[in-house]
């Protein structure tokens, strides 16, 4: 996991710094559309995580794929994950995550269960 120094919010509540790694917010413009996500990443507790949010709606798969790309790239797989009804949190109601285990690797279907692949 990586982290975009250029869109760390460095002021107010959220606020964090270099100094703190991976762990911080940040504030990304995307290229689709040109908006603004906001976005908290972390790599404690052994998992690397972020979390993308807008104020109006849940992000779009091409915006998640963008944010994806950015913070893991694009060879690198993450999970959303669909929790029991149980263990649901939900502190913003449009908000997606991006998880990824530390140091071990995890399951990933083949491509054929994803879909077709190009002729």
């Amino acid at each position: 996991m990586r982290v975009p120094e250029q869109y760390r919010v460095r002021r107010g509540l959220l606020a964090s710094s270099a100094s703190q790694g991976n762990n911080g917010a940040f504030m990304v413009p995307l290229k689709t559309n040109k908006q603004t996500v906001a976005v908290i990443a972390s790599d404690e507790g052994g998992w690397e995580h972020v979390s993308v949010s807008r104020r109006d709606r849940c992000p779009t798969w091409a915006k998640m794929c963008e944010v994806k790309d950015l913070f893991f790239g694009p060879a690198e797989w993450v999970i959303q994950y669909h929790p029991a009804e149980s263990d649901y949190v939900n502190t913003h109601p449009f908000c997606l995550h991006m998880w990824r285990p530390v140091g071990q690797a995890f399951p990933t279907p083949p491509s054929w269960m994803v879909g077709l692949l190009p002729a």
